[in-house]
Parts: structure tokens; C-alpha cells; sequence
């Protein structure tokens, strides 16, 4: 099921689904899956475990092939242009992506210039992200001691080195205390 919450429609579409079916040999996933993204809408997929959330989200996000339909992403088509689709997203995935070994400056620093920013805008968002995230004081420590709350905002902020059009998440508050997945979430709604 998936949750578009009622408001104004712009007449652009952020994401545009048609018809796209997903099957791994004789699993069918879904079949003939519809629908539209209205810019600035949080939308929410949901599902029980193996109804195909992720995979749709890996779909839309062009790692993973669909089995038919289409869709595009920023007006990217995910099958003919996967480039433009990864260009103009930024996913942050159910694990945590960042590199415990490393500060979360030096993570969201070697995330910026992955992105295309110059040494030194890397390390001035990096800055800035931390501040945003709550976790300027944690900033020049290693990943491996934060706590997993710090962790996840940590793994959001590295997906906004950069800010994208569109903004897939996929299980932000795995793992998460509830008090922790109220910052979360009231992260997303600030974005």
C-alpha cells in the first residue's frame, strides 16, 4: 500500500509509476503498480516484511531492474536513462552506510567530494550537516561509538551532502529506540 497524504497537486511529478510489475522467477512481487509523486510529498510504502517495499525502492532508484511498466524519476526514465534517475536521488538504505572507522566529519566530508564537491565545500556542508543532525559534538568521533540513533542521522545527513529533488529512505527507524525514531521522523518532516 502506499500512502500519498491529501494537499495541492503541482502539475510536475516527482516520481511517475505506470503499470511496473517485479518478479524474481515465479515470485511475483506486483503486478501492474500505479502511481504518482507530487513534488514536496513525504509518502510513505507499507507493507509486511517481503511484500516488495524495498524492492520497489531499489526499483525506483535503478538497482534493480523492473519487469515491466515504466517509470521515471525527475522526469528520468528509470530503464533508458538510469544515470539521470541516480543523479537526482539520493537513497539512504535499511543499514547504515557510514564508515566506522571514521568521524562522522571525516564520513560526511568523503561523502561530499563522492558527490562532486570541492575539499573544502565538503568539509563546510559537513559542518553544516552535523550542526543540522544534532551531532556537532560527536563530530570528531568515530562512528564506532555512537550510539545507533546517531548513527542513522549520521547515515540521513550523508544522503544530503548534496541536496536532491528526492529523498528515498527505506526503514529510517530500523533499529531505533522510540524515542529516537521521533527525532527521526521529526527530521523528515523538518526536510
Amino acid at each position: 500500500e502506499i500512502y500519498i497524504p491529501p494537499g495541492p497537486r503541482l502539475g510536475n511529478k516527482v516520481i511517475e509509476v505506470k503499470n511496473i510489475s517485479k518478479s524474481f522467477g515465479d515470485r511475483l512481487l506486483y503486478e501492474n503498480l500505479s502511481f504518482t509523486v507530487p513534488p514536496m510529498a513525504i509518502v510513505g510504502i507499507v507493507g509486511p516484511n517481503g511484500a516488495g517495499k524495498t524492492t520497489l525502492i531499489n526499483a525506483l532508484s535503478t538497482l534493480i531492474h523492473i519487469s515491466g511498466g515504466s517509470a521515471t524519476i525527475n522526469g528520468h526514465d528509470v530503464t533508458s536513462d538510469p544515470a539521470g534517475v541516480r543523479a537526482s536521488i539520493s537513497l539512504t538504505g535499511q543499514y547504515a552506510a557510514v564508515d566506522n572507522m571514521l568521524t562522522g566529519h571525516e564520513n560526511l566530508t568523503f561523502f561530499g567530494t563522492l558527490a562532486g564537491l570541492s575539499t573544502r565545500e565538503a568539509k563546510d556542508r559537513a559542518t553544516e550537516l552535523l550542526t543540522r543532525f544534532g551531532l556537532e559534538r560527536a563530530a570528531d568521533s568515530r562512528v564506532a561509538d555512537y550510539s545507533g540513533g546517531m548513527r542513522r542521522r549520521l547515515d540521513i545527513a550523508s544522503s544530503l551532502t548534496v541536496q536532491p529533488p528526492l529523498l528515498f529512505l527505506d526503514e529510517p527507524t530500523t533499529g531505533l529506540d522510540p524515542a529516537s525514531r521521533n527525532d527521526v521522523w521529526d527530521m523528515v518532516h523538518h526536510l
